[in-house]
């Protein structure tokens, strides 16, 4: 199905969105490029986690490195790779695996973040990305699988990667 009419609201920087008019009624429609994300895992078994405060809902999380897809020719894969180094300085030393994707919140966006596992990251680079307040956590698998638990992980893609 495609809606009748479509009237775009705002056009920024990274979303778009749109009024559409379905048979339902109008519908706001947020559109957003995609974006990915990477269980990046230490050989100890360490996940590489970033907390960073998200002015959306106002408190810092605790995420999966990911980024959006903006780098023209630039594929899932290599958009979490950069990533991973530039929020992180750890480097995935074999290719990421493709865990499959999600759809964030398909009520009013369309917005599809592929996630990636990467085993056996290291240290790259020792001056991460630092200009977007990030700051690198390490937890013990199981740690993290019980930070979902009680409520410390409470970011949907990293909630799905680490249940994958």
């Amino acid at each position: 199905m495609e809606p009748a009419h479509i009237r775009e609201v705002f056009g920024g920087r990274l979303i778009r969105v749109a009024v559409e008019t379905w048979p339902t009624g109008e519908r706001e429609i947020v559109h957003h490029p995609g974006a990915c994300a990477v269980l990046a895992l230490t050989a100890a078994d360490e996940v590489v986690l970033v907390r960073q405060y998200r002015e959306a809902v106002r408190e810092s999380l605790l995420e999966i490195p990911a980024g959006v897809l903006d780098v023209e020719g630039e594929d899932g894969a290599g958009c979490a790779a950069r990533e991973l180094l530039e929020e992180t300085g750890y480097r995935a030393d074999a290719p990421l695996e493709l865990l499959g994707w999600i759809y964030t919140s398909p009520g009013f966006a369309d917005e599809r973040i592929e996630l990636f596992v990467a085993g056996n990251v290291e240290p790259s680079d020792p001056k991460p990305n630092t200009d977007e307040g990030i700051e690198v956590v390490l937890l013990p698998l199981a740690e993290a699988a019980r930070a979902i638990a009680d409520g410390r992980i409470v970011d949907a893609k990293t909630i799905v990667a680490l249940l994958l």
